[in-house]
């Protein structure tokens, strides 16, 4: 970093930085799943608690203590019944919440000996294991309701929704604008948190239970779109999550090597070979939350020489929890605070730019900020980074005008809704990302799901109630 214009350079952004075989190891599984002794040596440690504090920090309401006690017992296809009874995305919950955030974080274990036990890594192994088994299903629908219900966006609010209407005996369709279901956990997560296309096997297990269509490739963009699906189902479901990205608001955003992270990742989550993807030399991310570390981290091992991640607050104020910031400067990456940014410098603006370079992104220049009587202020001081590439991680929006047109209820640019997630529009639910109030984590998204399911299941009667296998 330096407070002066950089010296001139060549823009560096390139694919094949590093040779086939270091593209497996690096992104390969982050943390490598649990071998049965271990699991028994882990679950040992469990004290199983009566009105276990884990259970009650699961936004799913997992009930930890009976799951584990199940591994103790070497019962993994009853531990994965606990887990995927009240969470149907108990397997990718396993790999991405921040359990130290929550379950681990108040168990007993941990408040004592600083050590939680590994919820995390058990729900995994149990799950993990049925899914790969010859019987993978575990429930079955009730009889048929001869109801039908519209999901839009099969993201894990969506899934969460759609798998419970079906257990329930409801028959779904449901609407994706992509080519693939699973919105985020198939788009948006670093690929060494769900290597091996986990996202797309858990999806099958879902749609094993019956019920559920899925159309493709349709995206809600019109106020008589949103009538039609009210006119021609019974309910309809809205977890479409958040389309755009915030924008930065300074000169130069519109550069060459400037990309929204969350792009970024989806290519990177896409590709078949990762030895094509180009990454610059110098990348720097703005943003402070588990998208700015994914997509940090990822740049670095696909050969970033430097990378930097920045945020205009402190360490406290960063929503990436404490391990993914660990993780992040474990792989390389540097940790800047304390940095709003001013302007994206083009190559012009570098001195002497070669043939060809201008309209390229090869600096950023930032502010100094700093908390005076309690409110974020510019010190006066600037730095600049070099980079050939700048991601962008400050956040999404709703981006979709329509909705209000559409007559919903928005706050804050999302979709206002009570506790059960209905919204101001008879029969219309929504849940995950695009409901106001969230704490934008996978989990909490299946919570909106099944919270809406369970309060749609009642508005259409209510007549059954899910079956176990």
């Amino acid at each position: 970093m330096s407070n002066s214009v950089p010296q001139p350079v060549q823009p560096d952004v390139r694919s094949g930085r590093l040779g086939s075989a270091e593209y497996a190891k690096a992104f390969a599984d982050a943390q490598p799943r649990l071998t049965r002794a271990q699991s028994l040596l882990e679950s040992e440690r469990c004290l199983y608690c009566f009105d276990a504090p884990c259970t009650q920090a699961c936004p799913t309401g997992i009930d930890v203590p009976s799951f584990i006690k199940r591994i103790a017992d070497d019962n993994l296809r009853g531990a994965a019944r606990t887990i995927l009874d009240a969470n149907p995305l108990g397997g990718m919950c396993a790999r991405v919440c921040p359990t130290e955030n929550l379950c681990e974080g108040v168990c007993v274990r941990n408040t004592q000996e600083g050590k939680p036990v590994a919820i995390g890594r058990l729900q995994r192994h149990a799950v993990d294991a049925l899914i790969e088994s010859n019987r993978p299903q575990l429930f079955s629908r009730a009889p048929a309701t001869g109801k039908t219900v519209a999901v839009v966006g099969s993201g894990p609010a969506g899934l969460a929704c759609a798998y419970t209407l079906a257990r329930d005996g409801h028959n779904v369709v449901i609407f994706d604008a992509r080519p693939k279901a699973g919105g985020l956990n198939e788009y948006g997560l670093a690929s060494y948190k769900t290597p091996n296309q986990y996202a797309q096997a858990e999806v099958q297990w879902l749609l094993g239970i019956g019920g559920i269509t899925v159309r493709n490739d349709w995206r809600l963009e019109t106020v008589n779109q949103l009538a039609a699906l009210r006119n021609e189902f019974d309910a309809v479901f809205l977890g479409m999550g958040l389309s755009s990205t915030h924008s930065l608001g300074i000169p130069g955003e519109t550069l060459t090597g400037v990309r929204d992270a969350v792009d970024f990742i989806a290519e990177l989550r896409q590709s078949s070979d990762l030895s094509t993807l180009p990454v610059g030399r110098r990348v720097v991310v703005i943003g402070g939350g588990m998208t700015a570390v994914d997509a940090a981290v990822q740049a670095k091992l696909l050969g970033a020489e430097s990378v930097h991640m920045v945020y205009r607050r402190g360490a406290a104020d960063l929503s990436a929890s404490i391990a993914e910031q660990e993780w992040a400067q474990t792989n390389g990456v540097t940790i800047a605070l304390w940095l709003a940014p001013l302007e994206l410098v083009p190559t012009l603006d570098c001195a002497s730019p070669g043939p060809g370079s201008s309209g390229h992104v090869c600096a950023v220049r930032f502010a100094h900020q700093a908390m005076v009587n309690g409110k974020l202020c510019a010190t006066g001081e600037t730095t600049v980074m070099q980079a050939d590439m700048v991601l962008k991680a400050i956040g999404q929006q709703l981006g979709n005008p329509m909705l209000r047109d559409a007559g919903l209820k928005l706050d804050g640019g999302r979709i206002a809704t009570d506790a059960a997630g209905q919204t101001n529009l008879e029969g219309v639910w929504a849940g995950g990302d695009c409901r106001a109030g969230g704490l934008d984590l996978t989990v909490e998204a299946v919570a909106h799901g099944k919270q809406s399911a369970n309060a749609i299941h009642a508005f259409l009667g209510g007549i059954n109630s899910a079956a176990v296998a």
